[in-house]
């Protein structure tokens, strides 16, 4: 059956590469949002707590549940509401219409609109949202923002941290006033985390960097990591096609010679999408994608018991014409995962 096969020894060193970025493990909390990525999240979270990460970054509850006991502080950032309390939770809260759906004297990050204009209340609105949140007795543990371009070079990046950091500095201001200890701040996604010399945040929520992916358009000097995940699959039949004979839906790849090629468990159900046909995808051991990608399955110009779909998913990414994120994800959580 079609398998994932996730590279310990290359989390490990990408891990290491972001921690020694952030000068202490401490200051990494890692994303595990929509199953890691693709990646499994179960099989990253212990990975990561085993290599000495303290800090996880999750989309839902549910998720901060299946890891609550890897992680000493777990970030959820798309819950409206929550009723499962745990003291390592931490809600992010995207609007101030949500705090009155917070319960009493849970830990909460205040998400910061610098310009991205997605989530987060406007820096105008910051002591409204404090007193709404200190009248309810909810602890505010973090205030944090999102960098919408820090992988480009535009003047976006400079401009949402000058705002952060006024941001940063009326929160001490008002929280001084009110007698409240201060809260967290955090800013950098793997890309934001990079572009700094000195990082001085309490701690970066990297996702993408932790799977061994940055994307710079090569104007950074952002490190080389180090691909954690690779798609394998095995072989269901093998045939020899016949020159002029066609293989699969719309018959789109013609032979001309005789070949021979071979069935593999590996379709677009599974997450492998179906190619740009102006395109061809040849495999890491030099074996071609042949025809159209069916759902379960695709075919391939060797005989090969087993054969490595993918092992980095940059060249796949091009010929999709999208980022490595979308590859990654798109992968059916259902696929059996090994750590190798």
């Amino acid at each position: 059956m079609a398998r994932i096969l996730l590279n310990k020894e290359n989390l490990f060193y990408n891990l290491s590469v972001i921690s020694e970025q952030t000068r202490s493990k401490n200051k990494v909390a890692v994303v595990l949002k929509d199953n890691a990525y693709g990646h499994g999240i179960l099989e990253i979270a212990k990975l990561a707590s085993e290599f000495g990460i303290k800090k996880a970054v999750v989309r839902t509850l549910n998720d901060a549940l299946k890891i609550e006991k890897l992680f000493d502080y777990i970030l959820i950032l798309a819950e409206k509401s929550i009723h499962t309390y745990s003291h390592a939770f931490h809600i992010a809260l995207n609007t101030l219409e949500d705090i009155d759906n917070l319960p009493e004297n849970c830990n909460v990050h205040i998400k910061v609109d610098t310009g991205m204009h997605r989530n987060g209340i406007s820096p105008e609105d910051l002591e409204v949202a404090i007193l709404g949140l200190k009248e309810r007795n909810i602890k505010i543990t973090g205030v944090f923002t999102h960098h919408k371009g820090a992988d480009e070079l535009t003047t976006d990046f400079f401009w949402q941290n000058a705002v952060f950091t006024r941001v940063k500095q009326d929160v001490k201001r008002i929280c001084e006033q009110l007698f409240l200890p201060l809260p967290a701040f955090h800013s950098c996604n793997s890309a934001a985390l990079f572009r700094h010399a000195d990082f001085d945040e309490d701690f970066a929520r990297v996702g993408i960097a932790t799977y061994g992916y940055l994307d710079d358009a090569n104007i950074f000097k952002f490190p080389v990591l180090k691909p954690v995940l690779s798609l394998w699959a095995d072989k269901l039949s093998s045939r020899i096609l016949k020159e002029g004979q066609r293989v699969g839906y719309g018959g789109t790849y013609e032979a001309t010679e005789d070949i021979v090629i071979s069935t593999y468990d590996v379709g677009y159900g599974d997450g492998f999408l179906r190619l740009n046909e102006r395109n061809s995808y040849t495999t890491p051991q030099g074996y071609k994608v042949l025809g159209r990608v069916s759902m379960d399955c695709l075919s391939l110009n060797t005989e090969d018991d087993e054969v490595c779909i993918f092992n980095n998913v940059k060249t796949l990414a091009k010929e999709h014409d999208t980022i490595t994120y979308e590859i990654t994800t798109a992968l059916n959580s259902n696929i059996k995962k090994e750590i190798v």
